[in-house]
Parts: C-alpha cells; sequence; structure tokens
C-alpha cells in the first residue's frame, strides 16, 4: 500500500459515520488493481469487502487518465453486485507530484429514492445521475467479474457474435477493451480470448498491431 494514503482511513471512518448506513466509503490504493480497496464502510451496498478488485471505471480512469486538473468525479451511475442502483462520486487522491495515487469513493444507495421517483419523477438527485456524462461504474468482488462484465458489455455492444466477426471486428474489440484497462488485470488475455474465439498467441498479436499503431 502506498504510506502516503494511510492519513485517508480515518476519513473513510468520519464519512461513513457522517453519511449514514446507505451510503459505501471505499479507499482505492492504484497500485494493485486485483486488489485495490484498502479500506470499505458499509460495503454490504456494493457486496466488496477490503481486497476487492478495481472497477472498470477506475480501470479506464487509470488507462486514459484524467482530463486537465479535475479533482473528481461526481454523481455518476453505479450498479452493485445484486442490481441495486447506487449514486457514485470519485474524488482523486495525488501526491506531492500531482500523480494520483488512490481514490476516494462515495456510493449511496438510492433503491428507495428510486421507488419514491416513481411517484415524484422531479427529484433533482436522481436527474443529476441521469445527466451524467461518465459511464455506467460496474461493482464486481472478483477479477474474473470485473474482466468478464467488461468484456461482454464492449462485444455485446457491436450487435454481432463473436463467429460472425471479421477479423479487423475482433482487433477493433480488443482496442476497446485495452482502452478501458482490461489487460491490466491478470488472467484477461484468457478470458478474452474464450469470449472471441481465439487463441491467446492471437489476443497477443493483435495487441502488439494495436500498440504499432497498425
Amino acid at each position: 500500500m502506498n504510506p502516503l494514503l494511510a492519513k485517508y482511513f480515518p476519513l473513510v471512518d468520519f464519512l461513513a459515520e457522517v453519511c449514514g448506513k446507505d451510503t459505501e466509503i471505499v479507499l482505492i490504493d492504484i497500485t494493485d488493481m486485483e486488489h485495490s480497496v484498502i479500506a470499505i464502510k458499509n460495503g454490504n451496498i456494493s457486496g466488496r469487502t477490503v481486497g476487492s478488485p478495481a472497477t472498470n471505471i477506475v480501470l479506464k480512469i487509470m488507462k486514459a487518465g484524467v482530463k486537465g486538473d479535475s479533482a473528481f468525479l461526481a454523481n455518476y451511475r453505479g450498479i452493485a453486485s445484486d442490481g441495486k442502483i447506487l449514486r457514485s462520486s470519485t474524488y482523486f487522491i495525488r501526491d506531492p507530484d500531482d500523480k494520483i495515487i488512490g481514490m476516494l469513493c462515495i456510493n449511496i444507495d438510492i433503491t428507495k429514492e428510486n421507488v419514491i421517483k416513481a411517484f415524484l419523477d422531479n427529484l433533482p438527485r436522481i436527474d443529476s445521475i441521469e445527466k451524467s456524462n461518465v459511464e455506467v461504474e460496474h461493482f464486481k468482488n472478483s477479477v474474473d467479474d470485473i474482466a468478464n462484465d467488461s468484456i461482454d458489455t464492449v462485444i455485446s455492444g457491436k450487435g454481432l457474435p463473436p463467429s460472425r466477426m471479421s477479423q479487423d471486428e475482433k482487433i477493433a474489440i480488443i482496442r476497446e477493451l485495452n482502452n478501458n484497462g482490461v489487460f491490466m488485470l491478470k488472467g484477461s488475455i484468457a478470458q478474452v480470448a474464450d469470449k472471441l474465439s481465439v487463441s491467446e498467441a492471437t489476443v497477443y498479436r493483435y495487441l502488439n498491431t494495436i500498440k504499432r499503431g497498425v
């Protein structure tokens, strides 16, 4: 664990106490994406524990970088493992050189709000999530689930089964998965190969092609 993150442990406890049982507070260390959760309160909300992997959003942020001098992402949609809808926000923790070393995340279970929204469709807290330009964040408790979910999302978005895809279409999928940070997870090469019905060597070859800018 990055020692600079130690001072944020009391903040996790503080925010959980202030925000209540419907709010999950999570401290993320980005040095180990497969066990990135180093502190969590009310983890029952997303089903995660200390040692759980990074989410798809964290992976994508660390792969693509943060644009400008953004300090946080606020009020975007999250989905827990059991399907609960969350209002999620992430604060970027930086070292003295302004490099992101961790994240402090707040995930609020708005299931009750969604019930109310069926009767009162003008709740501003709900509307702010719908208008967010951040993609949906998926919370999983295993590396395999994170990878599989990310892979399935990209493949399903193409509207074509892998068995009918051309080589170029499969390369495009691998390019998107690479941009999303999926290959930062161990074992993802094998999972992608299985989903696309190609060999692991083929996935490596496609990745090398992408990295060469071909």
